[in-house]
């Protein structure tokens, strides 16, 4: 890479960036985005850049490449047995942890009943799995309460750890994050991965430097032997670092950024769709809100307040003003790639101020209330900046949403509590199926399922339907299910979709890594143009 310095110009760059006016070596990139992993325990939590840092140190089973199709990692095949409730992974030998020790078919066996924990948030991927057998060093079994054929899909994020490493230091259970746990696990890693942590301080500066001994050696391109990588939440800091030369790579450089940084000699942007969805979620299971001036009640709770919020929004605006063109307006929380996403029913409705004041006087609110919405500044594209837009959007029908914009992991750690009124979310879909939706967002919420719906929803045909989504092999009769599940929730208006988010990295011309729909950077794939 060049070398380059920071611009006297750019004191709080500087500042931000902790250091990284070092001069870097030809192979080490260094990259910025808006939020930090919220931990390093690989199944303490299911979040999106939490999953990019540990898709770096771990590996999973299986995972998505950049054509989002499955492909071999940990295992090299699998295969439904004679027994249609049984999956059979043929794991790969000659692996090793960075600390030396073997992998074997002993630690996918851990890893998979760790993740089972009930403090583990990747629990909800594995509710199937009633049992997980060694049948020798490099064969695993899984056993399911019915067929289950889409259980690879469920594992491309589920990564093996090392289980004498864990039980030696005492991290076989995975941390609660909700309740705040340190575990040595949370700052500490060893795993099989193309990348050794090497350093880390959260929120201000993880360090990876390459496994030598990979076993993927030979079959990625592996040029990156250093990656430093540093949290900076304000977009203009992240800007200036990159057009400066001081970070080789942004993961999310802020839309009204795009064309100057595109015009920036050196400098390249490349962009596509993401698997993701925005949108805002109402607690709407609650005798009360916390936060609203009405009392005795929930506004939530009346289907007639629900759909006047989201016909109050205005998205196009969202993408015209606030994303600068770089989102898709959404009428379902789903992106399109998934199976079971139906066109049809992501019709994004049109704005009619009216009609949604005359819904809320229906619903005995004429004169509107008073709740909070609660929001990250550090997460999604724009977050806060949406969240903004959508307050005066609600102002104009007459609720008055106050915003608490605040940093991921604040809102990350609440969120789960159900304690927020309003919010704001967006979800990926890795499994690439609407089943992912249902179980964490639609589920009724208890110690097996929707993990993510803190709204209160409950609705008893739902659940029936997602449960049997998951042992039905006739693909026609599991497409029926799929599609009542979403007429449903879309009539019930469980969520105010807003966009489906649109993907940009932002770095130098010398770097060549294509843009994958997960926004997971794989840094073992990247190459340097010679």
């Amino acid at each position: 890479m060049k070398k380059t310095r920071l611009a006297l110009a750019l004191p709080f760059a500087l500042a931000a960036l902790g250091g990284l006016a070092a001069p870097a070596a030809a192979e080490t990139v260094r990259w910025a985005a808006a939020g930090d992993a919220l931990t390093m325990d690989p199944h303490a939590q299911n979040e999106g850049p939490t999953h990019v840092m540990n898709h770096q140190v771990y590996d999973s089973l299986v995972f998505r490449d950049q054509d989002m199709k499955l492909a071999p990692r940990l295992a090299t095949s699998w295969r439904i047995t004679d027994d249609p409730t049984v999956w059979e992974f043929k794991l790969r030998e000659g692996v090793k942890y960075h600390n030396g020790n073997p992998f074997t078919a002993d630690d996918v066996v851990f890893s998979i009943m760790r993740a089972k924990h009930e403090n583990s948030d990747m629990k909800g991927l594995l509710t199937t799995v009633v049992e997980v057998t060694k049948v020798d060093e490099h064969t695993v079994r899984m056993r399911t309460d019915g067929p289950n054929p889409l259980l690879p899909n469920n594992l491309t994020n589920l990564f093996i750890m090392d289980r004498e490493w864990s039980e030696a230091n005492k991290v076989t259970l995975p941390q609660n994050y909700k309740a705040g746990d340190e575990t040595f696990a949370v700052r500490n890693a060893n795993g099989t991965g193309p990348f050794r942590l090497a350093k880390r301080e959260p929120d201000v500066r993880t360090e990876l430097e390459r496994n030598e001994d990979y076993w993927g050696k030979g079959t990625y391109p592996m040029e990156v032997s250093k990656v430093v990588f540093t949290p900076v939440r304000s977009a203009a800091t992240r800007v200036a670092a990159l057009l400066s030369g001081e970070v080789d790579f942004l993961l999310d450089p802020p839309v009204q950024d795009l064309e100057r940084l595109s015009a920036a000699k050196g400098l390249v942007v490349r962009s596509g769709p993401e698997n993701r969805t925005i949108f805002l979620g109402m607690n709407q299971g609650a005798a009360e809100l916390r936060s609203a001036d009405v009392k005795g009640r929930n506004p939530f709770a009346d289907r007639r307040v629900r759909e006047a919020m989201n016909i109050a929004i205005n998205r196009e605006a969202v993408k015209r003003v606030v994303m600068r063109g770089q989102s898709v307006p959404a009428g379902i929380v789903a992106p399109p790639f998934i199976d079971g996403y139906d066109k049809a029913m992501d019709v994004v409705p049109a704005p009619d101020l009216a009609r949604a004041k005359a819904l809320l006087a229906e619903a005995g609110y004429p004169n509107g209330f008073s709740v909070t919405l609660s929001c990250p500044n550090d997460r999604y594209v724009n977050d806060e900046a949406i969240c903004q837009a959508v307050t005066g959007m609600f102002g104009q029908i007459g609720v008055k949403a106050r915003l608490d914009a605040r940093p991921k992991s604040i809102h990350f750690a609440e969120l789960p509590k159900g304690e927020l009124d309003l919010y704001m979310l967006g979800w990926g879909v890795p499994t690439m199926d609407s089943h992912y939706v249902f179980h964490y967002l639609y589920e009724t919420k208890t110690d097996k399922g929707g993990s993510w719906n803190v709204t209160g929803y409950s609705n008893p045909k739902v659940d029936e339907l997602v449960a049997a989504m998951t042992r039905e092999i006739d693909l026609g009769k599991r497409a029926g299910m799929v599609a009542e599940v979403w007429k449903t929730v879309q009539d019930d208006v469980v969520y105010l979709p807003i966009h489906h988010q649109m993907l940009n990295w932002a770095m130098k011309d010398n770097i060549d890594f294509p843009v994958q729909s997960e926004n997971y950077p794989y840094f073992k794939l990247l190459k340097f143009k010679k």
